[in-house]
């Protein structure tokens, strides 16, 4: 059975004669008749009535041409898609833990790219889940930390998963808070100095143990926690709640608006301070697409800046 084959049967149960399906579909009469014939042999099934009066499906016939019409249907998508002049469009996704500066390189990525000729997509998702869509490919970058405390687990879990870590740069832990936070007139700030207040975390369902944590000092005691989903929310808690969290200290007024600040953390003895480095991940082996390399670049090129404007 050939494709060609199925549109003859269509074109031929259309115009109801061989003379005319020969004629449309621009071969000779013979060629179409014994093409027909040697589907039906090969089927075991007779198609088509041939009288005087011309040609009408018999019941056989009536139950395959539905068939037939649905695969050779499917065959036009895939062609009209995927073929010479296709109207598919080119697909790029990135997926990453909350942070306002992956989607601020997003947004300088899309911009250089005609939105028309592509599919964008960006998925502020849990840690796990950034490794399980690169992993999938339903993501083509993923970016998260690591950490001297999560490095050993996170890189397992990103070797298993076939993937591995590019670093884009090393960042010390700040609190990050609302402007009107009673600590935000501080230089440095301490746990214990944040004691009263609650550590805004990010919830990693299933997967909630501290190496998927997206803040650093995921073990520190903190006496009053939030979990929530989302960066939206997590900015209103920081104002109705005066919450805060521990972060890079990497921030977009931009996008997050000007109403927060990001503080040195203040280490003591029992609550030592840690390196972020963060960086993205992709599939071992991988050579990323225009749109990726253009993507890394304005990641890089954000985060850079912002480490030389703490320094």
């Amino acid at each position: 059975m050939t494709l060609q084959q199925l549109n003859y049967i269509i074109v031929i149960s259309e115009v109801g004669s061989m003379n005319r399906a020969a004629e449309k579909l621009f071969v000779t009469q013979p060629s179409l008749t014994s093409a027909v014939k040697e589907l039906e042999k090969e089927l075991g099934i007779t198609i088509f009535n041939r009288t005087g009066k011309g040609i009408t499906l018999t019941a056989e016939g009536m139950d395959f041409l539905p068939h037939a019409r649905q695969v050779y249907g499917q065959y036009l998508n895939l062609m009209e898609a995927y073929g010479p002049g296709g109207a598919r469009k080119q697909k790029f996704a990135v997926s990453t833990q909350h942070y306002s500066f992956a989607v601020k390189a997003f947004v300088e990525t899309v911009k250089a790219f005609d939105v028309t000729q592509y599919e964008f997509a960006v998925r502020e998702t849990r840690t796990k889940e950034v490794i399980d869509d690169v992993a999938s490919l339903r993501s083509e970058i993923g970016i998260l930390y690591l950490c001297e405390f999560n490095r050993k687990a996170v890189g397992k879990l990103l070797s298993e998963s076939g993937l591995e870590f590019h670093r884009i740069v090393d960042c010390d832990a700040y609190v990050y808070m609302w402007k009107g936070h009673p600590l935000a007139w501080k230089r440095s700030i301490t746990l214990e100095e944040l004691a009263d207040y609650p550590c805004i975390s990010f919830e990693q369902g299933d997967n909630s143990n501290f190496y998927l944590a997206e803040e650093i000092l995921s073990t520190n005691d903190y006496p009053r926690t939030i979990k929530v989903c989302d960066r939206a929310t997590a900015l209103n808690l920081m104002v109705g709640l005066c919450g805060y969290t521990l972060c890079s200290g990497v921030i977009c007024e931009e996008l997050n608006g000007s109403d927060y600040i990001a503080i040195p953390y203040a280490e003591d003895q029992d609550n030592p301070n840690s390196v972020m480095s963060i960086g993205y991940v992709v599939r071992k082996n991988t050579i990323l697409s225009a749109v990726g390399e253009r993507y890394v670049s304005e990641i890089r090129k954000y985060l850079s800046h912002a480490a030389r404007g703490r320094a």
